[in-house]
């Protein structure tokens, strides 16, 4: 599978990129007053709001600085009911993609119900690669409103 690789904290994480919809850079965003902690604001795709989630503020609770390598990927959001809505992802340090077997990522032996996104992870030269889980990645809290927003609910 072809993956897109970014940092948080020096730590490399994966995103597949069947996920993957357009890598932008690092735009503009409508902020949205009183917003959960980790959403970004909205982005306007060809037309379309899109909620942004900042990956830094979700996982360890600080903004992605904003420099030449900090993206924001526009990704497919697997939801409850089955519906693919979009989701704006900003990320650190998307620099490279990678080719790896889907069956090289094994567990790592630790699970947290903080992080649920994670727990499959394959060692390389450069250490351990955690891959990202697209349908657990945020929060349960965050997910029901991004998606009732998009539903209309």
């Amino acid at each position: 599978m072809l993956l897109l690789l970014f940092e948080v904290d020096r730590e490399r994480y994966a995103l597949d990129s069947r996920h993957v919809v357009e890598v932008l850079p690092l735009v503009r965003l409508t902020q949205i007053p009183g917003a959960p902690a980790g959403v970004a604001g909205v982005l306007n795709f060809r037309g379309v709001p899109v909620p942004v989630v900042d990956l830094s503020s979700v996982m360890i609770g600080r903004c992605s600085p904003p420099r030449l390598s900090t993206r924001l990927v526009v990704i497919r959001y697997p939801d409850d009911s089955g519906h693919l809505p979009l989701l704006g992802v900003i990320a650190e340090h998307i620099t490279e993609t990678v080719r790896r077997d889907e069956a090289e990522f094994v567990p790592s032996g630790v699970v947290s119900a903080d992080a649920p996104y994670l727990g499959r992870v394959a060692p390389d030269a450069r250490g351990m690669l955690h891959l990202v889980d697209v349908a657990r990645l945020l929060p349960p809290a965050l997910q029901e409103m991004l998606t009732r927003q998009v539903a209309g609910r």
